[in-house]
């Protein structure tokens, strides 16, 4: 819609009017708080940059960086952060946290571009080009064949010394190897710009590209493997290769996060989680008339799959039972668009080896077995992904969860989506926990199916941090999962290959139940206190969008903050 002037101002004043309403009408409304506007200019100048300065590692885009995350600094400083309202400080305290974590990654980011220079500095002349580039200066052209034709010299001097030189760490190599594919990415650039376009330019310099190119690939390979041996992660037979980030980086991000836990304490976390979980398991067992073997129980659960063909029809009708449950409870307000307009689609083998459960958001990604996978590998999948182990987990994938979480973060606050799997995960875990309080699993066979992923979940969180701890194999996780969760061998090995080898960040996987306990903890102050029913909880936290869940807490309770504020919430009691 294109706006008329008096449209444009009565738009303005609106805005203006949201922007100026008191504290107290700010923090509990859907209204944009008064760190709005820095944050929209900030997210739209963030995104333009980017996009400008798109060939990473260079030092022109460091540099510019730098200086553009200091600004940011600057301009929030002036803020009048005592006379905002919780809404906005959190706004402010998010903001701030958001910029020295950039800055710390440049510093990172210029410390190791040192100690790989003398291995790239060949680059600059690439760089410049590709400068000239984004203005569409007029290049002479066998100027720039002579340019890239004695670059690649020095790089074939520099891979001739490589075999002279001590060999890199595995994140050294890691970072000279970014450097090297942001100098290609500067190379075509520059080539596809020109060439076609002007004719002495492709004439001359389509082959030192390629060339160029050609040996860049090469050079790289070269570099990866200069890597110390002694820092390469092992394969211990699992063919599961991924990077132990050790406790230092482990409690660096938990700081960003805002979770005031060690590694240490949230293992003890989930261990008596664990223990409250084995007795639960052990009740479901004896009702279901096999005493204490609750492995025997639990392969009974798992023998209830649906018969080929019918995992879709299945999983519709747990996701009706659910959103029945959820509206007779009156827990959540469910706008109908939500409701009419998720999605099913199947995953595909391939990836099932990744994800061998079902995942969910708008859509519900069914994992089920299909014609080409073999014979173990079909009944794995449909016993791991049986009608009582997928019951709790439809309400996580779509409504009250992902996908409920996604359609209320389209809607409010938008601008606020300080991603964090805490939040994302969190939200979802938590409707298990309730669910559970609620008595949603009527029969024994149920409570074994939520208590298989209840498991699943600190199971998570002890193999994760132990195998970043550098205390266990990717084998030992393995051989976890199945012995004191249930797991099938092949789901517990997608299921480890995604927590190492999947790009998911060192903290997601235990993500899943530390962000629960958080939002369970913050449902026992606001809700069982009587301050809050369950839908007025749920609906307040749906319209403060994705952040840590410590700044949803100072949101709902009003919480006093200050400009330099860290994190110190206890939120596990058990």
């Amino acid at each position: 819609m294109i706006l008329t002037p008096l449209r444009f101002f009565a738009g303005f004043a609106f805005l203006t009017a949201c922007l100026s309403v008191s504290n107290a009408q700010i923090a509990n409304s859907d209204s944009p708080t008064e760190a709005y506007p820095l944050i929209i200019n900030y997210q739209a100048d963030l995104g333009s940059l980017e996009r400008f300065y798109h060939v990473r590692y260079s030092h022109e885009r460091r540099e510019r960086f730098v200086t553009f995350y200091k600004d940011y600094q600057s301009r929030l400083e002036q803020l009048p952060f005592e006379k905002m309202s919780v809404g906005g400080k959190v706004d402010y305290i998010l903001l701030k946290r958001e910029l020295e974590n950039e800055l710390l990654l440049l510093t990172v980011e210029e410390k190791e571009y040192i100690m790989v220079s003398k291995f790239v500095s060949y680059g600059d002349p690439i760089y410049q080009l590709e400068k000239l580039r984004r203005r569409g200066v007029h290049l002479k052209s066998d100027d720039v064949a002579k340019q890239l034709n004695e670059v690649r010299k020095n790089i074939l001097v520099s891979a001739k010394k490589l075999g002279q030189e001590a060999n890199l760490s595995m994140a050294l190599a890691t970072r000279a190897e970014g450097i090297i594919k942001g100098q290609q990415t500067a190379l075509k650039s520059v080539f596809d710009f020109y060439n076609g376009y002007d004719p002495q330019f492709t004439w001359w310099v389509t082959k030192p590209y390629q060339q160029l190119d050609s040996t860049l690939t090469k050079y790289a390979a070269q570099l990866k493997g200069k890597v110390d041996p002694a820092t390469l992660p092992k394969d211990d037979g699992s063919g599961i290769i991924g990077t132990q980030i050790g406790r230092e980086e482990l409690l660096r991000l938990l700081k960003y996060e805002m979770i005031s836990y060690s590694p240490e304490e949230l293992v003890e976390i989930a261990n008596k989680e664990f223990a409250w979980c084995d007795a639960e398991l052990l009740k479901a067992s004896r009702e279901m008339g096999f005493g204490d073997n609750w492995k025997q129980a639990q392969e009974k659960v798992k023998q209830s799959y649906v018969p080929e063909g019918y995992q879709p029809e299945a999983m519709l009708k747990l996701y009706n039972e659910s959103i029945d449950f959820l509206k007779k409870n009156d827990l959540i307000t469910i706008p109908p668009i939500a409701e009419e307009t998720w999605r099913m689609s199947m995953i595909l083998p391939k990836q099932q080896l990744i994800s061998p459960f079902f995942l969910g958001g708008e859509v519900l990604q069914i994992s089920y077995p299909t014609d080409v996978m073999n014979h173990e590998d079909k009944l794995m999948s449909m016993r791991g992904n049986n009608p009582h182990f997928s019951r709790a987990t439809v309400h996580h994938e779509l409504i009250a969860g992902h996908h409920l979480e996604g359609f209320m973060a389209n809607r409010y606050k938008s601008y606020r989506n300080y991603y964090t799997p805490f939040w994302i995960e969190g939200w979802s875990l938590y409707w298990e926990l309730i669910l559970w309080d609620m008595k949603f699993p009527q029969s024994p066979e149920d409570r074994i199916g939520m208590l298989f992923w209840r498991m699943h979940r600190c199971a998570r969180i002890i193999f994760s941090l132990n195998y970043h701890l550098g205390k266990w194999t990717p084998k030992q996780c393995i051989d976890f999962l199945i012995d004191r969760v249930g797991h099938e061998r092949a789901n517990a090995e997608g299921e480890v290959r995604r927590s190492f080898t999947a790009n998911y960040g060192a903290l997601y996987q235990l993500a899943y139940m530390t962000g629960g306990f958080q939002f369970y903890s913050l449902k026992k102050e606001l809700v069982d206190s009587g301050k809050l029913t369950y839908k007025q909880f749920h609906d307040a936290v749906m319209h403060e969008n994705s952040m840590p869940v410590e700044m949803v807490k100072a949101i709902l309770t009003d919480q006093p903050l200050t400009r330099d504020f860290k994190s110190s919430w206890k939120f596990y009691e058990k």
